[in-house]
């Protein structure tokens, strides 16, 4: 476009309303240079700001623009003009801005923008690349220590963590991963007599029959050696302490994990009292204690525990707390110990009391619900698996096998009658304790159910 267009065209777009008598001249139609709708760069590359715009002779009145907004878009138009080749001013547009009748654009072309594009990979850069990559990585291994250096992660480590079962197919399910990760810490908090102490133990259970070592920190001082060896914990090779101090537990917690260890569990972070507080008055009070010497003892713990294969389970109670939050009688439950249990768990359930189980009017067991709150080891899905406690015994195992087997195809369902192990009963109550009985049965059929659902 030449000097003498570019200022008729700023003329055009300055020029105030004209009155309703005075009008633009009619125009013979003008051919408008169009491009096919598929044209390539090079074709593109080419197009004229005249193969757009169509400017009135000098003795023609100029129709002003209809609008403010046909204004702005002349001038964002020309702003985003890309003048490229040489002396031929081309123009690369997303699409055509609406113009006044003075200046008309043509709709059917179709523009292609021009991107920068990466230049072609050089063998020889790639390589001085990679081994000056290398000689970073040697040097690193000379200056620190083994456990500082780079590697690959196909190399260093499994896919998949190792993990001990809960005790639940149900749970094992709903975590994604078949059990609770090694080398991990796991925090099950909830309220009174919902089952957290229970789940614990047969996490124990299980890694004992792995051939595994376990340790019962048990801060509450409320263990109960009866009740653990009726879920079948052998309480002769399990390591049980009871410290006077929050001080003395973590010591003993990280002093485990450096060992040879499997599970480590701490029942309960609430009991984990302070020497200060222990020394000091009642009446005295003593802030965030707790919260800063948690703070401070899992950094040092989780150091321990990346360098190990132990698994550290922290059972938690809540408390009610006011909310924050400006609203007369909201209130929100929170865990104790602070924030910083939460952050360094890589598992976080929720445990909650729903109901009693009867069996002929007589209340024999609980129905509690495990919500996984967080979970850093499968898909963010906030899942939630119902359980059944029998009072005296634990999870009770042999209804979830039950279920879950006849539903995978495990156990074949005939009418109401199952066939498990070559033998048929009649119904649910003779199935669950035909299971009950054989521990070696339903061991098998929960070995075959992990194996169709956690070894694909």
């Amino acid at each position: 476009m030449n000097r003498v267009a570019c200022l008729r065209l700023r003329a055009s777009a300055a020029t105030p309303p004209f009155p309703s008598r005075c009008r633009a001249a009619p125009q013979p139609p003008r051919s408008v240079s169009r491009l096919p709708p598929r044209a390539s760069a090079s074709t593109t590359e080419g197009i004229y700001l005249s193969s757009f715009l169509s400017l009135p002779s000098p003795h023609e009145q100029i129709q002003p623009f209809s609008s403010p907004f046909h204004l702005l878009n002349i001038r964002q138009f020309v702003t985003e003009a890309k003048i490229k080749v040489g002396r031929s001013p081309y123009l690369a547009l997303p699409g055509p801005p609406p113009l006044s009748q003075g200046c008309f654009m043509s709709t059917t072309v179709d523009l292609q923008l021009d991107y920068e594009r990466d230049p072609p990979i050089d063998d020889a850069k790639s390589l001085e690349k990679e081994s000056t990559l290398n000689v970073a990585v040697s040097q690193l291994a000379s200056d620190f220590d083994r456990e500082s250096n780079l590697c690959l992660e196909r190399f260093s480590r499994t896919r998949r963590a190792s993990v001990i079962p809960t005790g639940s197919l149900k749970l094992d399910l709903a975590l994604g991963i078949g059990g609770l990760p090694k080398g991990r810490m796991v925090e099950i908090f909830g309220k009174e007599s919902s089952g957290k102490t229970t789940l614990a133990l047969h996490v124990i259970k299980e890694a004992q029959k792995s051939g595994g070592c376990c340790a019962y920190i048990d801060a509450e001082n409320a263990f109960d050696p009866s009740f653990a060896e009726a879920i079948g914990v052998d309480t002769e090779k399990l390591l049980i302490a009871q410290p006077d101090s929050a001080e003395n537990s973590l010591s003993i917690v990280n002093t485990l994990v450096g060992g040879s260890i499997d599970v480590v569990v701490v029942d309960s972070v609430a009991a984990l009292i302070p020497k200060c507080e222990l020394e000091g008055e009642i009446h005295t009070n003593y802030g965030e204690t707790q919260s800063r010497l948690m703070t401070r003892a899992l950094r040092k713990i989780q150091y321990t525990l990346s360098r190990s294969e132990t698994l550290i389970i922290f059972v938690n109670q809540v408390r009610t707390r006011r909310s924050s939050k400006e609203i007369s009688g909201l209130y929100k439950e929170v865990a104790c110990g602070g924030n910083a249990l939460g952050f360094y768990a890589a598992i976080r359930v929720r445990t909650s009391r729903k109901e009693l189980r009867y069996t002929d009017d007589q209340a024999t067991g609980i129905g509690i619900s495990v919500q996984i709150i967080k979970n850093k080891l499968a898909p963010a899905v906030l899942k939630e698996a119902g359980i059944d406690i029998t009072f005296g015994k634990g999870i009770a195992y042999e209804s979830e096998i039950l279920e879950m087997a006849s539903s995978h195809g495990v156990i074949v369902k005939e009418g109401c009658g199952y066939w498990i192990n070559g033998e048929f009963l009649t119904d649910k109550a003779a199935a669950e304790k035909f299971l009950l009985e054989n521990v070696t049965v339903a061991d098998d059929i929960c070995g075959t159910m992990r194996s169709q659902l956690f070894e694909r």
